[in-house]
């Protein structure tokens, strides 16, 4: 017999759910049938299936040693780089500045140094991630940005801390503004672009439409000219998502004919290759926690902004050095 106190990682979640991450070896008929047998007991009773646990709630399990043996383990995330640009950090969450060219999750290109690899790899190390003792949550990352854009990614410590993110960005409580170049000069210094974006799975792109269409979804992107460079032909623009859609604010630009500087996918090489850059001109600078309601534990970062200074080619399109 073997007991498991259910900590706030693991509260929340059905008792079968529970039992199949902690007991990977334990076929899921037999489970079944043990809890139907009261072979296993929630709390000293017969519990149903689709019992959600609380915190420290007491699953005991009267079943044979064998299903609770677990192979020697080597974690894969400790193969990923130490390097890690921590904006924020505190008991709940971390706000990372992640660099272009790193995936934030693994894919068919890269598996082992990730972003979310190295920041598993960190709390391992500094012992506030321990996956022996986790039975069903891993560090986990709120937002994504792709491999060659470079800007703020949230992750959460634990469980609760992720339900409430990703409450909140589906409510859109956490704003994303972000800074990039873009070809040509725009016809008014702000405004909010509309349409309809559809995604093309089998070459990883995406189209813009301008009325809805079978598998499109409406997007919306703010944006806000900051500088102009008359003489190369370039605009400085920060932009505000309002939707979140894959490669949303690359594909919207290029659809009204201002495509981002550097953006091999969808720009223009022949103007691309005029500056002499291969990667695209664009960066998620700013974060800002605008709660619409109760935040929970993280009530403490309603308000707070979060902003990376020194984005790498601010500067030198301010100098006219691009």
């Amino acid at each position: 017999m073997k007991s498991f106190t259910i900590n706030s990682n693991d509260a929340g979640q059905r008792l079968d759910r529970f039992i199949s991450k902690s007991l990977p070896n334990l076929p899921q008929a037999l489970m079944y049938k043990y809890i139907r047998k009261k072979r296993i007991k929630l709390n000293g009773k017969r519990a149903e299936i689709s019992t959600r646990l609380a915190e420290g709630d007491v699953v005991d399990m009267y079943i044979n040693d064998e299903f609770f043996e677990k192979s020697e383990t080597r974690y894969d995330f400790t193969g990923a780089s130490d390097r890690l640009d921590i904006i924020y950090e505190d008991g709940n969450i971390m706000l990372l500045n992640k660099k272009a060219g790193l995936l934030c999750h693994p894919d068919d290109t890269e598996y082992v140094d990730t972003l979310i690899s190295r920041i598993k790899k960190y709390l391992y190390k500094n012992g506030e991630f321990v996956p022996d003792d986790e039975s069903s949550f891993t560090p986990a990352l709120v937002n994504r940005i792709d491999r060659n854009t470079g800007g703020i990614v949230i992750a959460a410590k634990n469980a609760e801390s992720l339900r409430i993110l990703n409450a909140m960005m589906k409510k859109r409580c956490i704003k994303k503004l972000y800074l990039c170049v873009v070809h040509g000069i725009m016809e008014r210094s702000e405004g909010l672009l509309s349409g309809f974006l559809l995604k093309d799975e089998k070459n990883n792109m995406v189209r813009i439409l301008s009325s809805p269409a079978e598998g499109a979804k409406e997007i919306s992107t703010q944006y806000r000219v900051l500088d102009v460079d008359r003489e190369k032909n370039l605009s400085l623009v920060e932009v505000r998502l309002l939707t979140g859609r894959t490669h949303q604010i690359r594909a919207h630009f290029a659809s009204i004919g201002h495509p981002l500087l550097g953006d091999g996918k969808y720009g223009t090489n022949r103007l691309n290759r005029e500056f002499g850059y291969n990667k695209q001109f664009l960066y998620s600078y700013k974060l800002a926690f605008d709660f619409d309601g109760d935040a929970g534990i993280l009530g403490y970062l309603n308000g707070r902004e979060f902003e990376i200074g020194d984005v790498w080619f601010v500067e030198a399109f301010k100098n006219g050095s691009i």
